[in-house]
């Protein structure tokens, strides 16, 4: 039997003439053009990867577009489209100079006001970006390679901030398509990363192909996770959507797809035992569950209902209805993931373990009057799609009504910006995973920003945990910065922002002939080649 291998392997490129491109980013070859066919977790409908923290429009950005900074397997930020940096002896100007030569998709050079129209873009909207833009006084672009952040006070936030690896991801876009509102998405698609998005392929519910960009030059260094040079070694990526688990498993197996994103990890034995696939965990960093509440329509915004729900919950029930095997899960009450320096159970020592009784003197203290709680049921994610009826059972085990409604995971992702009543249109809950990555600290921790209107859908106002965000982001002392996390995490156990319900680990199958995978906690394809 295979051994489960944790190292990396990841995508592809090629290049077609497209609508609105320059020649210059067309690949001819009279050879056979290499196509990497891939199974990604979910169908590719929102192609805008600041509007929508979703991670098929994350996945989408890295291949499109470029970043100033990438993390490397070891989780270290190191320069990307980023060539000097000199910051000023008070630590308040920081004067950046970009890579040479770099081009958009269509011919035109990247530009230091590109990247300060990008940064202010994705600073609206990112909870890391909107903590950044805090201590940004000013910012200055220029027609050609440099560009600088001016600070009302020093802090050790902006590279980690700009070296942020998942959503939101601060892509560099031309300054043109960067000037619409955060609010609204973009209708533009040209980037200057590794990969062409042809528009005209795109069919959403089938496939979305990307080609690569001849243009491209990547960095010297050797590629290491999203940092170093971002090597392309085929023609062409594919996005093909199956959606029966089996049938993707039989695809990969013959050789007629060569990448499975996320196998259903009921078939994982099986795919030990096939000679024609691989299992690699390229994320180490594995994953966390998270329940969503809206904290605009009752019952929950009403945070002792809320508490109860912390009670009631057990992380074990939620990673064994989907995950099952303990290899691949870990019960971790550390809000900000077990393993890190900021693990901790403060605040949670009592909680998410079925503690029913107390969970219905809760909801009875609240006065809860049965309204129902309309959660949203993601029914094509297979590791999403057990977690739903498992929140539904607890819920109703301490006296609320639940309404359990269907829907794909893109409608879901659309419907969760809508802040309308559950009647009409909106929602109460739902629950996703995030990269452990994300949640990793008070500063990336997506959910955890508490901004009222600025946080994410849920829209959660809490200004004792956004001050102690802002208390972590300006303390450098790591043993300063626990004391902190402690306080937030008890906060959090008593108005609570979202409930993490567990890590777990997800292995990517690909054909035996794939090799070059990046080890990253985001899915990317540059590096991997393909055997014929």
């Amino acid at each position: 039997m295979k051994k489960f291998l944790r190292r990396s392997v990841i995508s592809a490129t090629a290049i077609t003439l497209t609508m609105g491109l320059s020649l210059g980013a067309v690949a001819t070859s009279a050879q056979a053009e290499s196509v990497l066919t891939v199974n990604m977790h979910s169908d590719l409908k929102i192609v805008d990867p600041i509007w929508t923290t979703a991670y098929m429009s994350r996945n989408y950005g890295y291949m499109v577009y470029d970043t100033l900074y990438g993390m490397n397997s070891k989780g270290e930020i190191k320069p990307q489209m980023v060539d000097k940096l000199d910051i000023s002896a008070d630590g308040l100007t920081y004067n950046f100079t970009l890579r040479s030569g770099m081009t958009f998709h269509d011919g035109a050079p990247v530009t230091g006001d590109d990247v300060v129209a990008s940064i202010k873009r994705w600073g609206s909207k990112d909870a890391m970006g909107q903590l950044m833009m805090g201590f940004v006084k000013d910012m200055k672009g220029s027609t050609g390679d440099t560009f600088s952040l001016n600070l009302n006070k020093p802090t050790g936030l902006i590279i980690q901030a700009l070296g942020k690896p998942s959503s939101n991801v601060p892509f560099i876009m031309p300054a043109r398509i960067a000037a619409t509102p955060g609010s609204e998405q973009i209708t533009e698609y040209v980037g200057s990363g590794p990969f062409v998005f042809l528009k005209d392929e795109w069919k959403p519910g089938d496939k979305a192909e990307f080609a690569k960009f001849a243009e491209y030059k990547p960095r010297s260094e050797p590629g290491d996770g999203l940092a170093g040079g971002k090597v392309v070694h085929v023609d062409k990526v594919v996005w093909k959507v199956i959606r029966d688990a089996q049938t993707k498993m039989n695809a990969l197996s013959k050789g007629e797809i060569d990448v499975i994103e996320s196998p259903s990890h009921d078939l994982l034995p099986l795919m030990e035992k096939d000679p024609n696939i691989q299992l690699i965990d390229l994320n180490p960093f594995g994953n966390q569950y998270t329940f969503r509440p809206n904290a605009l329509h009752p019952p929950f915004n009403n945070p002792k209902i809320l508490e109860a729900l912390l009670y009631a919950f057990n992380q074990e029930d939620f990673v064994m209805s989907t995950v099952g095997d303990p290899k691949y899960f870990k019960l971790c009450k550390a809000m900000f993931i077990c393993g890190t320096p900021l693990a901790t159970e403060a605040g949670f020592e009592d909680k998410l373990e079925s503690n029913y009784k107390k969970a219905r003197e809760l909801v009875e203290e609240a006065g809860y009057d049965g309204t129902p709680v309309l959660i949203m049921h993601p029914t094509d994610l297979a590791i999403l799609g057990n977690l739903v009826p498992v929140a539904k059972s607890a819920m109703e085990k301490i006296g609320l009504k639940v309404d359990m409604v269907a829907m794909d995971w893109q409608t879901l992702v659309g419907r969760r910006n809508k802040k309308e009543l559950p009647a009409e249109g909106g929602w109460n809950a739902f629950i996703t995973s995030w990269n452990s990555v994300d949640n990793a600290s008070p500063l990336s921790t997506p959910m955890l920003n508490a901004a009222c209107d600025k946080a994410l859908f849920g829209w959660p106002c809490d200004d004792i945990i956004q001050g102690l965000r802002n208390e972590y982001a300006n303390e450098a002392d790591a043993g300063k910065q626990l004391a902190i996390v402690e306080k937030l995490q008890q906060q959090v156990a008593k108005k609570p922002t979202h409930i993490h319900l567990g890590q777990w680990y997800q292995p990517t199958a690909m054909g035996a002939n794939i090799s070059g995978a990046p080890v990253s906690p985001v899915v990317a394809f540059w590096g991997y080649k393909k055997a014929e």
